[in-house]
């Protein structure tokens, strides 16, 4: 099960509950969006779901993104909506139409009714305009610090595993390079050591991977995520000393294989979304 990572967002005194499983999906609290308008933020949720033009957007949305949802039901909702006597509730349009855009979380913290960012921001435009303008700064606020931080920690690593690369090739210069080779059979040691962690790690080789991305201009390693950057720089500084300890390549791909999968379970496990990097600025406002 994929890890939930949580973070609050604020307007106007209101404390707007989000979490997200894949850093792309993010799905924010209608019932906190709600409380600004409501006491009984559940009644507001289901009045704003009795709407024709509402069904009509969540039908979209889901038909747009959700393979599985069930068209049938949603027609005959479509049909119905707005007539006094309909009546919809989140976990009503959840059952019926097996939706993915809007989901129920149950717990006496931090449970309520979420819906994908797409939803909510008309939800909360249905709630008021002002307000939705206020949700919609903060929650730019909220992903522009996760994405410096996340570039901040991305870059660092991507140097520390060009720092790894040095120690890497010197070992290959050292231990594996014969000085009566040609320039061109040097070169050929060195991409096939570079090939030998691309296949440890991401399971190809560098050829392998420019045929199947053909649009890409740059290497395997400058498209990454920051797990198999840290990972790699690694494995560079574990392979040079496995090259010194003269450990044939065959070996050293099963063992390097081996130590990438391990690496790899343990870092996906770490919540990265609330690493501090401090900058040197950082650390001098911290000293004052």
């Amino acid at each position: 099960m994929a890890k939930i990572i949580k973070d609050t967002i604020h307007a106007k005194g209101i404390e707007i509950g989000i979490y997200t499983t894949d850093f792309e999906n993010e799905f924010i609290s209608l019932t906190d969006i709600a409380r600004y308008k409501s006491d009984d933020p559940a009644a507001v949720i289901q009045n704003w779901m009795r709407n024709r033009d509402v069904i009509e957007f969540l039908g979209l949305w889901e038909t747009m993104h959700n393979p599985d949802f069930n068209p049938l039901e949603f027609e005959g909702f479509k049909k119905a909506a707005g007539a006094n006597a309909f009546t919809m509730s989140p976990q009503k349009w959840i059952n019926a139409t097996n939706s993915i855009g809007i989901v129920s979380k149950s717990g006496r913290y931090g449970g309520g009714t979420f819906a994908h960012s797409d939803i909510a921001m008309e939800f909360a435009s249905w709630i008021s305009a002002e307000f939705k303008l206020y949700v919609i700064k903060d929650y730019r606020r909220l992903k522009s610090d996760e994405n410096s931080r996340l570039s901040l920690n991305w870059n660092l690593n991507r140097e520390l595993s060009k720092l790894n690369y040095k120690i890497h090739t010197d070992a290959i210069k050292e231990n594996l390079i014969i000085p009566e080779l040609t320039p061109a059979q040097k070169s050929f040691v060195y991409a096939d050591e570079a090939d030998l962690l691309n296949v440890a790690l991401f399971g190809m080789t560098a050829k392998e991977w420019r045929k199947g991305n053909p649009g890409k201009k740059r290497s395997i390693r400058d498209y990454t995520d920051l797990h198999h950057l840290l990972v790699l720089a690694n494995l560079e500084s574990y392979n040079a000393i496995l090259i010194e300890q003269n450990i044939g390549q065959p070996q050293r791909l099963e063992m390097l294989r081996e130590t990438a999968l391990k690496q790899l379970r343990t870092i996906q496990a770490l919540d990265f979304s609330s690493l501090k990097i401090l900058t040197i600025s950082d650390k001098a406002e911290e000293s004052k």
